[in-house]
């Protein structure tokens, strides 16, 4: 694509070392066998031999040449070298037959005879042959001018031929009838022979010139030896193994290496220096064709001149033959003079069609030389590049591509113009010119080979190509920080820890967390809240370094990439990332400025770093692993990722999994807690909790199987099911005479949600005919940003159901009170952290009796949750509270016990004569016999709280 010549590169043909090798091979056969004929070949015998036999072995390698190559090639052109095979084996048979009367019978060949036969059907099939080698007309005209040409050539040959010989010949002198048929047979085929020869030289197809050009050559040598044996002078001394021989022998070996010695290679589009020396060929070849006519106007005249410069009277075949000829070329003429006149009309409307298409399309039409020099540029440059055309005429094409693009555009010709024409017409080049403003435009371009240049179809897409960066940005950022997405982060990941990353174990992935964005949305709106997110991202960019990534991942979770710095020291590294964790933490702390207001969030860090031959998405997992170890660890923080955290992934996901196989294997069993009158001692109702027995046997409590309950439909169905089956057995009790509510806990968000309709409770109580009243639920871990106006609608709708109301872990916030303010509440529940310490802490034994008291007020009644001490019974009878659960009484008891416990009746307080009934001991009898003391028989502190406490196997 310069000044060089690089546009043009003309192919070397390889493999021509074996050509020239069978070409020297086939030289040396044909001098051998001419050098042999010229001497004689020392014998009259062996002369005979090689003339006849030598001939018939050479014609039947030609034939058998051409059959099988037709054989091994599917194209148009296999008919031609069947036909082939098939004329050479007629001159095969020919001559064999010929030698036999001559060789082995020793005696002169008759006339006629088979050989005669043979010798013709060699011509039919070679004429066929070389029409379907030929170029086929398009019109009809175009066949008529075929013929024509081809009778032009065989009358001139016939007129000239006659006049020499071949009317001695007709005249017969005492021959008889078939003898002298076959005298004029042999010339008059051999002339159409030439005839076609010499029509369809000048069009013959583009497929295989060469192949095509021997075999021609081969059939014309053929044919000029016929001619020669024809003639009277050399037919009366001819003998077989004479040098006319060699002329048929080179013409077979000739035609038998046609096929498989000249190598075909499709006609290049650009062509070397020394191609372009030889291109004039094809003029004068087209020049030759047009004469053809005129030659053979010609011929026929001189047979005329010579019968008449010899005094001989004019033949009537000669001049029936002429007249012919002439007749032939007034109609070729007139034929020729309308189909030119009409490719004239046409060629005059397409180019002035092409013209008006040109000037009037908005792309740019540039025709380049081989040199790389522009000889054409269309208008539309003007409105395209901003430069007239006329400017860039003359011009190298090169000085106006960009030169970053130059090698590239000079590397695609290359590969281009080396590509078969066939297999590849175009291809497209996009690269960038240089306008008249001066700046670069980026341009594509369709390019076609056009007689050894090239020819560009150039349009302007730079808004394509600035549109596509623009979609390539978006699709790789985020829309509302610009900073990377997760796709374009995970990249830049797997960057660092490819190449020379690969052993630096230096390079961390920091996850990013901002604590109390959702209150942020909630409060102030999702405008400011987007407004954060900018800030946030513009500190977060400022603070890593320049060849770290910031990203932002979805919603308020960042993240970031800190390159290692190749040291060894990992301990000092860790420190050091530590330390810019924890700066990059408080930055993001700090109060934000936004309309006015100072918004604060805080920030959870979870940082790892890379590993030898870690994954991107390990790495990036093992961040996020450690960013939610930082908010579980109480938020604000800076947390290491440690391989344990992945150790308790593995062992929560394995215990979800045995939990959801639990549920549908029916693995869970309920268990009730019963809840005691404080002054009584009666049994006012029994809390429902569930238990699981694994398939070794093991009895796990709620506080144990619902830490690896994270699946929401899990814990959802598990609830339902808790819900059923206190129920149902709450029913069956009350049916056998022991009514006593049931308790069951249900978090307040799924009151909420869909999974626990209105209906479902309803229909329970119905189907299961539990009476009203007898049904308790225990609100519990509410949500603050849940709305207390749905669930005081849904839990109003379950008080007209004759569903009791409790608030369960009340003093335990803020939001607790909340609730009981607004919320429609039967009965208070003291969270089990104000009973613990209401005997030694003496702040705690006033919080807790200002909550009974304010209970009390409310007309409330309260239950005090873990109850594990005779002392706590005391105290909390002593401030008001009512009832009360825990192992002071008893811990959590199956269905058989409890049923024993209900018959009892109640259990005896600390301070009375009365004594206990022990979970595990007999029937109410056996408890009223007893003589233990009650401080014997009452749990010590160190006993696990009720949430934990096993159940015995039944």
């Amino acid at each position: 694509m310069s000044a060089e010549g690089v546009l043009v590169r003309g192919r070397q043909v390889s493999g021509g070392g074996t050509g020239l090798v069978a070409q020297l091979l086939l030289a040396l056969i044909c001098g051998g066998y001419a050098t042999g004929a010229a001497v004689g070949w020392g014998s009259e015998k062996l002369a005979l031999f090689m003339g006849d036999f030598g001939l018939s072995f050479a014609a039947l390698i030609a034939a058998v040449s051409c059959f099988f190559y037709a054989r091994g090639h599917t194209s148009r052109f296999r008919p031609a070298w069947l036909l082939f095979s098939f004329s050479s084996a007629m001159a095969s048979a020919g001559n064999a037959v010929w030698g036999w009367y001559e060789v082995i019978l020793e005696e002169p060949v008759p006339s006629p005879s088979l050989a005669d036969l043979f010798f013709l059907c060699f011509a039919p099939p070679a004429i066929v042959g070389l029409l379907v080698l030929a170029k086929r007309p398009v019109s009809r005209a175009g066949w008529v001018c075929l013929a024509l040409d081809a009778w032009l050539i065989g009358g001139s040959l016939l007129t000239l031929s006659w006049s020499l010989a071949l009317a001695r010949t007709a005249q017969f002198q005492g021959e008889s009838v078939t003898q002298a048929a076959l005298s004029l047979a042999y010339p008059l085929l051999d002339i159409v022979l030439v005839s076609m020869v010499l029509a369809l030289h000048f069009r013959k197809a583009a497929g295989s010139r060469s192949a095509v050009n021997t075999a021609i050559a081969a059939l014309a040598l053929t044919v000029l030896c016929d001619a020669l044996f024809t003639s009277p002078l050399l037919r009366e001394t001819y003998r077989s193994g004479q040098l006319l021989d060699a002329g048929w022998f080179a013409g077979s070996l000739l035609l038998a290496y046609a096929p498989w010695g000249v190598r075909r290679v499709p006609e290049a589009p650009a062509q070397s220096r020394e191609d372009r020396q030889v291109r004039p060929a094809a003029p004068i070849a087209g020049s030759l064709a047009a004469l053809t006519p005129y030659l053979a106007a010609a011929v026929c005249t001189l047979g005329i001149l010579y019968n008449v410069t010899e005094g001989r009277k004019v033949d009537r075949v000669v001049v029936l033959t002429g007249c012919t000829v002439v007749l032939a070329l007034v109609v070729r003429q007139g034929i020729m003079l309308v189909d030119n006149i009409a490719l004239t009309h046409e060629l005059a409307h397409k180019e002035s069609h092409f013209r008006s298409l040109v000037q009037g399309s908005s792309d740019v039409i540039m025709i380049a030389a081989p040199s790389g020099i522009l000889r054409y540029v269309s208008p539309a440059a003007t409105g395209v590049y901003g430069r007239e055309a006329e400017d860039l005429v003359g011009a190298e094409l090169a000085s106006i591509i960009h030169p970053d693009d130059l090698g590239r555009v000079v590397h695609e010709v290359r590969r281009f113009l080396a590509a078969p024409p066939a297999d590849e017409p175009t291809t497209r080049i996009e690269c960038r010119f240089r306008s008249g403003a001066g700046d670069w435009l980026n341009v594509e371009s369709t390019v076609n080979r056009h007689q050894g240049g090239l020819i560009f179809n150039s349009r302007d897409v730079t808004e394509r190509v600035r549109l596509q960066a623009q979609l390539q940005h978006n699709a790789e950022h985020d829309p509302l920080t610009d900073l990377p997405n997760r796709a374009l982060f995970t990249q830049r990941v797997r960057q660092a820890l490819s190449g020379r990353r690969t052993t630096d174990p230096g390079t961390a992935v920091l996850f990013i967390d901002l604590d109390g964005f959702k209150g942020v949305n909630d409060r102030l709106g999702h405008q400011v809240g987007d407004e954060l997110l900018i800030l946030a991202a513009h500190r977060l960019q400022d603070s890593v370094r320049a060849g770290d990534t910031a990203a932002r991942l979805g919603g308020d979770e960042f993240a970031a990439i800190v390159l290692g710095d190749g040291s060894g020291d990992q301990t000092a590294r860790e420190y050091q990332v530590h330390e810019i964790a924890d700066r990059l933490r408080l930055r993001l702390s700090q109060p934000y400025k936004i309309d006015g207001n100072d918004v604060r969030v805080a920030a959870s860090i979870g940082v790892a770093f890379a590993e030898p031959g870690i994954t991107p998405t390990d790495l990036m997992r093992n961040a996020d692993l450690a960013m939610y170890r930082a908010k579980a660890g109480g938020k604000n923080r800076v947390e290491m990722y440690a391989p344990q955290m992945q150790a308790d992934v593995v062992r929560r996901a394995e215990l979800a999994a045995r939990l959801r196989t639990a549920l549908h294997d029916g693995e869970f069993a309920l268990v009730h807690q019963p809840v005691v009158h404080l002054t009584s001692g009666r049994v006012s109702a029994v809390a429902a909790q569930a238990r699981w027995r694994s398939a070794q046997g093991i009895l796990f409590t709620p506080a144990e199987f619902l830490r690896g309950a994270d699946d929401g439909d899990r814990t959802s169905e598990l609830g339902r099911w808790l819900l059923e089956e206190a129920v149902k057995q709450a029913a069956e009790r009350s049916d056998m005479g022991y009514s006593a509510p049931v308790s069951v806990r249900i978090p307040a968000r799924r009151l909420l949600d869909k999974s626990l309709p209105l209906g479902t409770v309803e229909a329970l109580l119905m189907r299961h005919g539990l009476p009203s009243g007898a049904l308790m639920i225990e609100l519990s871990d509410h949500d603050p940003r849940a709305s207390l106006d749905d669930l005081e609608r849904r839990l109003v709708a379950l008080r007209r159901l004759g569903v009791r109301i409790a608030l369960d872990g009340f003093g335990s916030g803020y939001a607790a009170i909340n609730a009981l303010r607004r919320l429609p509440v039967d009965v208070l529940k003291l969270d089990r952290g104000l009973v613990e310490g209401v005997v030694e802490s003496g702040r705690l034994h006033k919080i807790t009796a200002g909550l009974l008291r304010i209970a009390c007020d409310l007309g409330l009644q309260s239950v005090a949750e873990g109850v594990d001490l005779p002392e706590q019974v005391t105290a909390l009878r002593a401030m008001g509270c009512t009832h009360g659960q825990g192992m002071a009484f008893s811990g959590p008891l199956d269905e058989y016990r409890l049923r024993r416990a209900l018959v009892a009746g109640s259990y005896p307080m600390p301070g009375t004569n009365a004594l206990p009934v022990l979970a595990g001991t007999g029937g109410p009898g056996a408890v009223r016999h007893s003589r233990q003391p009650v401080s014997d028989r009452i749990p010590q502190p160190s006993i696990r709280s009720n949430t934990e406490t096993p159940v015995p196997p039944t």
